[in-house]
């Protein structure tokens, strides 16, 4: 009889003890549940990237520039419902800068156009990275969202200086003056330079 009622005892326990262990799943589960509402929502309310070209050079490169356009297009994208959609969003707006560094036009394939595309990306891929973590750290994204639109105006302001100074007619003789200051085209030596030997003085 003693066994029974032992045996009893155990097997309301173990019940009790697995119904507490189901309500502590549940409300861990609607804590973190919770949580990545609240991650969804400061991202989603934050997802705002000035995809339209600000002046009259980023907008002629709309049409001359394939891999600038596609990236303005990827960034006006906005994803809907799910985290997991502003995570595959982020690894295709990834792809598109880095392709930025690829045919830039004659005309802006210079050091400072390259230097701000390359904060761009490095910024882009930050987001990425911080987006796709286990535990989304939702603050550093949104300020890296804030950040990549700085550098893309950053951007766009550089292509027009560019295009205005370019617009500044040159005074006569500065393209060949320029062109002599172009170390890249001076003569390479040949050889090491004779030393100069003094001639003779004739009494």
């Amino acid at each position: 009889m003693k066994y029974k009622i032992s045996l009893f005892l155990l097997l309301i326990f173990s019940l009790n003890s697995c119904q507490n262990d189901n309500e502590k799943r549940l409300a861990e589960n609607a804590k973190e549940e919770k949580k990545n509402e609240k991650i969804f929502n400061n991202i989603n309310k934050a997802w705002v990237f000035i995809d339209e070209p600000i002046n009259e050079a980023s907008e002629k490169n709309v049409s001359a520039w394939n891999e600038w356009r596609e990236f303005l297009k990827e960034i006006g994208e906005k994803p809907r419902k799910t985290i997991g959609a502003f995570q595959k969003k982020s690894t295709a707006i990834s792809k598109k800068a880095i392709a930025l560094n690829n045919n830039i036009p004659a005309e802006f394939n210079q050091p400072q156009i390259k230097s701000r595309i390359s904060i761009l990306i490095t910024k882009v891929k930050m987001m990425d990275l911080f987006i796709h973590l286990s535990s989304i750290p939702d603050e550093k994204v949104t300020f890296l969202i804030g950040e990549i639109n700085k550098e893309l105006v950053s951007l766009e302001r550089q292509m027009d200086k560019i295009v205005e100074k370019n617009k500044i007619p040159k005074e006569e003789g500065e393209a060949d003056f320029l062109k002599m200051l172009d170390t890249t085209r001076a003569i390479p030596n040949s050889g090491p330079v004779p030393p100069i030997q003094n001639s003779p003085k004739v009494e």
